[in-house]
């Protein structure tokens, strides 16, 4: 090794990623293909960047550590890697919890024995009592056990280590960093031969955590949706639309809603006044509007404080092209914008209507989010694509003619809170719109489904409206029941797909 000139411990950034995974596959050169992908550290900076940590020798990333904070009452000393990382979605995740876990830690071969690895140790320790929690945990590797696998078991192998008689430098190393054993954990990380598939569960406790008080949490567990159902009725313009949108707002936001969702293409009767022009036309006219309703929508997101769903409406590209869009407003006063990626062969072949290419989750003060656009529900893997990269809520904006066209839209909802292990709210439009060509008549029921399982209604249905009537429907989820049914629920979809024989992948990477 080569004279060292300057060691640095600082946070990771994602500039970091490159050099991060280069010192991964040097650190693991028996684990090829264990490194962690972008997105993933892309999204734990996102969550947690105080948590995700580098050490430096001459600006060359040598080592690193990676942490969540978990709420470690939801789980219990017997949990594995796939479990405390929910598959490495990080849904965990929570900055109410009580815990440091650490998901990683590693320092290259040549730089070890340098006390490097003490500094993130120390580093993650600071973090810890400056965030007031519990203790550090994690699952630490045995990487000689299978050397004595067939003379001892892991309580003795444990033990002989205690006492010098065997030698674990890594096992070694975080008993001297004053950590203690809690559990031996079986199955805790497939694929660790060395450690015969046993890790053993290592805390470190804080003396100085203070029992948190009572205080308004930024995080909510609890989290009101208000769905508006809307009427369909002519209007003399975009004033008079906004007069009724508020007025809805207003209502949702008096039962201290946190959401407000609005249905597909809720402004359709602002086309009565092109209904000269070819239902082509007319929408791209629609599209004039578009702008300017997301702008009075964030005005009212902040006024109310609620977040609203917009629904969706019309757009037209900077290429000329249309699509369907919508817009997330947050109370905070900023915004995200969604796309249909379907489009059904109605809206293609008399709007001209085209499907975007790009979905993700929405990041918001109750969680992760995400939103699809009516006949986008009918499509599984786009809600898993959202599922994996950590939503809790999906909000379904729709705009149905028939009750057969509803169904599609209720049933596969239903199927998407219980293979994603979510909630899922849709809001539709009622009623009929005689002068606006395309958008004669309108079927709809608002509903709130859940998973089926034990700490939800039997038949996955939190709350639905009447149908094929103006109004709105208030219902209250629990962020924390989903947690608790990603460790211990009856069944486990997420947790126990078979990536080993099949996969959903997102192929947009912009």
């Amino acid at each position: 090794m080569e004279e060292i000139g300057k060691i640095e411990l600082r946070h990771l950034t994602i500039k970091d990623y490159d050099g991060l995974i280069e010192s991964m596959k040097i650190a693991y050169e028996k684990w090829p293909d264990s490194y962690w992908e972008r997105k993933s550290i892309e999204k734990l900076l996102r969550l947690f960047p105080e948590g995700q940590m580098a050490v430096l020798v001459d600006e060359k990333i040598v080592g690193a550590s990676l942490s969540i904070i978990v709420k470690y009452s939801l789980f219990d000393d017997t949990h594995s890697y796939n479990e405390i990382t929910a598959n490495e979605t990080f849904k965990t995740h929570t900055k109410n919890g009580d815990v440091l876990y650490g998901i990683e830690i590693f320092i290259e071969p040549d730089y070890r024995g340098l006390r490097l690895g003490r500094r993130l140790y120390d580093a993650r320790k600071e973090l810890c009592e400056n965030l007031n929690l519990k203790a550090i945990i994690f699952g630490g590797r045995i990487p000689n056990y299978h050397k004595y696998a067939n003379q001892f078991s892991p309580k003795e192998y444990i033990q002989k280590v205690r006492e010098r008689e065997i030698e674990d430098s890594t096992l070694n190393f975080q008993l001297s960093n004053d950590f203690h054993v809690k559990k031996v954990i079986k199955n805790y990380q497939d694929g660790d031969k060395e450690s015969k598939d046993y890790a053993v569960l290592l805390q470190w406790d804080n003396i100085y955590y203070e029992k948190k008080p009572s205080i308004i949490s930024t995080n909510k567990s609890i989290v009101r949706l208000g769905l508006i159902q809307w009427q369909m009725r002519p209007y003399k313009n975009i004033d008079e639309l906004f007069e009724q949108a508020e007025f809805f707002i207003d209502a949702v936001a008096a039962y201290n809603s946190d959401f407000a969702l609005f249905p597909e293409f809720f402004n359709a009767p602002l086309m009565a006044s092109y209904n000269d022009l070819n239902e082509a036309e007319a929408i791209r006219k629609l599209a004039q509007y578009t702008d300017v309703i997301r702008d009075r929508f964030v005005q009212l997101a902040v006024s109310y404080n609620v977040n609203i769903v917009t629904g969706s409406m019309p757009y037209i590209s900077e290429g000329n092209h249309l699509f369907n869009v919508g817009h997330l407003c947050h109370r905070n006063g900023t915004y995200d914008t969604y796309t249909k990626v379907h489009v059904t062969p109605d809206e293609k072949k008399v709007w001209g209507l085209q499907g975007g290419d790009f979905v993700s989750t929405i990041e918001t003060d109750c969680g992760s989010v995400g939103v699809l656009i009516c006949y986008d529900v009918e499509f599984p893997e786009l809600s898993r694509i959202m599922a994996d990269k950590g939503m809790n809520l999906l909000f379904v904006p729709f705009l149905t003619d028939t009750q057969n066209g509803y169904s599609r839209v209720r049933y596969c909802a239903r199927s998407r809170a219980i293979e994603n292990e979510c909630y899922v709210a849709i809001a539709g439009c009622v009623g009929n719109l005689p002068r606006v060509e395309n958008m004669s008549i309108q079927y709809a029921q608002s509903a709130v489904f859940t998973p089926c399982d034990f700490s939800f209604p039997a038949n996955g249905i939190k709350a639905e409206s009447t149908p094929n009537t103006e109004m709105i429907l208030v219902a209250d989820v629990d962020i924390d029941l989903l947690r608790e049914l990603h460790a211990y629920g009856g069944v486990r979809n997420l947790k126990d797909r078979r990536t080993d024989v099949y996969e959903v992948k997102y192929k947009n990477n912009k």
